[in-house]
């Protein structure tokens, strides 16, 4: 697949980045300071989409003017409708990312729509631009996870050992997703998705580089990181009454740690989704050793 190239500003931030490592190289200490800061910088360098659409749901409750004649929720569907054609028109993302993303979107939108059905959480505020009472922006929170981790990918040169064969993981995806919505009828699977889950991934590591060193993680660790990180997010954007849950009704609350369980979860969909680019069992690492 075909890389998205380089603007300018990025070049010249990677210029500034190696004339700090070869500062850094000097001791022992340095070095692994430059890695750590690395590693945060390609974070949040991947979480583009995702930290833009945080930031407009919370400042957007902060300053959204309530008698404004356009509805919050509708200025949040033109932003991250915005949001993604700057980020195609800058080269940040390919346009077979985008087509990921897209899909993101409407797996995400079909949710939401039973969700909301099914009284699991709601959307308090009026708008214009909805499907069946949810705004359109909310297909874009699932995108944002997409973006992040079609973009982690590249970022970091993301490499596997183990992958599982991908007829399983789609199996485990397909699963997963019907549970979402059978489990208001039938009894919840979960318990028996998340031990697939290990079934399948428990050998797999993946492996990235935060600045030279290849350095290696078990898969289903780095899914739970993913999903915890994506639960703080959920906890912002009810703060903000984007959506809000029933027990939210009569003031905020912390979305209850339970949920970390369905963004584990939701991670499978989103990691089996990426994967139509990406391709991780052909992404490789055949040396079961962290790089010296």
């Amino acid at each position: 697949m075909t890389e998205p190239k380089r603007l300018p500003l990025e070049r010249w931030g990677r210029d500034l980045l190696a004339a700090i490592q070869a500062r850094a190289d000097r001791s022992r200490v340095g070095r692994g300071a430059f890695e750590f800061l690395m590693f945060g910088l390609k974070q949040g360098w991947a979480c583009l989409f995702g930290g833009v659409m945080v930031a407009l749901l919370f400042l957007s409750a902060q300053f959204w003017p309530h008698d404004f004649p356009v509805a919050r929720y509708d200025f949040l569907v033109v932003a991250a409708l915005a949001v993604q054609v700057a980020m195609l028109a800058f080269r940040l993302e390919s346009l077979a990312e985008a087509r990921v993303i897209l899909l993101f979107h409407i797996v995400g939108t079909v949710m939401e729509v039973f969700k909301t059905w099914a009284g699991s959480w709601e959307y308090p505020e009026p708008s214009l631009l909805r499907i069946a009472g949810v705004p359109l922006f909310s297909g874009f929170m699932y995108a944002s996870v997409g973006s992040y981790i079609a973009r982690i990918m590249r970022i970091f040169d993301i490499r596997f050992t183990r992958y599982p064969p991908p007829w399983a993981t789609w199996l485990l995806a397909a699963g997963i997703y019907a549970n979402f919505f059978l489990n208001h009828w039938l009894p919840d699977l979960r318990l028996g998705l998340f031990a697939f889950t290990a079934l399948l991934f428990w050998k797999s590591w993946f492996w990235f580089t935060p600045d030279r060193k290849e350095r290696g993680m078990p898969v289903l660790l780095g899914f739970l990181l993913v999903g915890l990180f994506i639960w703080f997010a959920e906890n912002i954007g009810t703060y903000s009454r984007a959506w809000i849950y029933p027990s939210q009704h009569d003031g905020w609350t912390p979305v209850s740690i339970a949920k970390l369980g369905s963004w584990y979860l939701l991670m499978i969909i989103s990691w089996v989704l990426v994967s139509l680019v990406f391709e991780p069992e052909k992404r490789t690492r055949t040396v079961l050793q962290p790089a010296q």
